[in-house]
């Protein structure tokens, strides 16, 4: 698809940590622009099958025209949270190789000005990764009550003027509503102090928006635990996180299930059933110089990695 610009972060990396191996099912829960799935692909053929999943239509028109030659490929348009009723339809009871996640936006979705996520453009408020969702940033900014975008920005973006920016917000609505990237950044601007810092200040904002209109973490949440019902024994789960938030819940849900005891201190017997899965990483994977170099966004990256270990 003409236009179309998608970088692959810690490509090899990622898939490296899969193990691919001829024969077996894989899952590429975030397609993109089919740099993940493509190598995945290369590993598994000519016996192995690869289900990836996407939302943006954009996406799957530039990465099914580059992945047309490989029959052993099924690109779903769904989000993969529904990840168990996808895999039920298409008749697979089990990930028996691997799955990968690449989460957040893309660098399509980031740039596209018309989608409405970046403050450097102007667009219409959007920023939806499905284009047919009824919900969009418009909605959050010209909907939501005072308590609610405090909230959120505090949450998602981590935002230490969330309750500044909010105010600002709400008064501006009351006089009209709030339309373009440009005016709510401009806003964001004015409504809060200036300080020193290597970011916009409309940076976090607009990522708890975005976060908000895509259900991105608690997206990512449920998927994890889904995962782990649908991995075989000795399958591996790859993760990339791009935000502290998102990182701290795969970290989170892969420490606890890699656990052998969840007792109280304070109880004599372990009854808890055995851990589930292994950590192949302990500290994450992070991409390296030449990357960087060559991809900014992706110093933000961090790849953790675990092998299901419970038998069935």
């Amino acid at each position: 698809m003409e236009g179309f610009k998608h970088y692959t972060v810690m490509k090899y990396e990622a898939v490296d940590a899969l193990q691919c191996k001829d024969g077996l099912v894989y899952v590429d829960c975030t397609l993109g622009g089919g740099g993940h799935s493509e190598l995945i692909l290369q590993r598994i053929s000519p016996n192995g099958k690869l289900i990836a999943f996407d939302i943006d239509d954009d996406a799957i028109k530039a990465a099914g025209e580059r992945l047309k030659d490989y029959k052993n490929l099924t690109i779903v348009k769904e989000s993969y949270a529904n990840i168990k009723k996808v895999l039920k339809n298409l008749g697979i009871d089990k990930i028996t190789g691997g799955v990968l996640f690449d989460l957040g936006a893309s660098y399509h979705q980031l740039t596209k000005a018309d989608r409405g996520f970046s403050f450097s453009k102007d667009a219409p408020l959007d920023m939806r990764f499905d284009m047919q969702s009824d919900f969009s940033a418009f909605d959050v900014v010209n909907g939501y009550s005072e308590q609610k975008l405090i909230q959120i920005f505090s949450e998602y973006g981590e935002e230490r003027f969330s309750k500044r920016i909010a105010k600002a917000i709400i008064q501006t609505r009351k006089v009209k509503k709030i339309n373009t990237t440009l005016e709510l950044a401009d806003l964001i601007l004015k409504s809060t102090p200036k300080i020193k810092s290597s970011i916009h200040p409309a940076t976090r904002v607009f990522q708890a928006i975005r976060i908000e209109v895509n259900h991105e973490l608690q997206n990512v949440k449920n998927t994890l635990n889904d995962v782990l019902d649908l991995l075989e024994f000795g399958a591996i789960i790859s993760v990339i996180s791009f935000h502290s938030l998102e990182d701290r819940i795969v970290k989170n849900l892969f420490k606890y299930h890699s656990q052998k005891c969840h007792c109280d201190r304070n109880q004599l017997i372990c009854n808890c059933p055995p851990p589930v899965l292994e950590l192949i990483n302990k500290k994450p994977i992070t991409a390296s110089i030449e990357e960087i170099r060559e991809n900014p966004p992706s110093r933000s990256a961090k790849l953790r990695v675990a092998r299901c270990i419970k038998k069935i």
